[in-house]
């Protein structure tokens, strides 16, 4: 029987986060390359790897096996949900997970 192994931080990342990641190193880190790849703008490609850093950072600084919690966490990483709008709806989440805990 295989042993059940904790997630890591790649578990988190969903397929268009490892497409990224692949190209990125196929392209040997260079943002340029991968920006003419892509047909899009330096910026815009390092604003996605900035994303995709928050996402992993998110991760190690906030290891949960929570599915929705950690949903929740990667849409606020990739700038998807607005920090107040991730508070709010975080702090709601675990009030109605465990509403004897305030």
């Amino acid at each position: 029987m295989p042993e059940e192994r904790n997630p890591t931080w790649v578990d988190f990342l969903d397929e268009e986060d490892l497409a990224f990641l692949k190209r990125f190193l196929l392209f040997s880190g260079s943002l340029k390359d991968l920006a003419t790849a892509y047909d899009v703008s330096y910026p815009t490609v390092r604003l996605r790897l900035d994303r995709l850093i928050a996402k992993v950072q998110t991760w190690d600084a906030h290891q949960t096996e929570d599915p929705f919690e950690l949903q929740l966490r990667a849409l606020h990483a990739e700038g998807k949900i607005e920090a107040a709008a991730f508070k709010r709806l975080l702090a709601s989440y675990r009030k109605n997970k465990n509403p004897h805990h305030p």
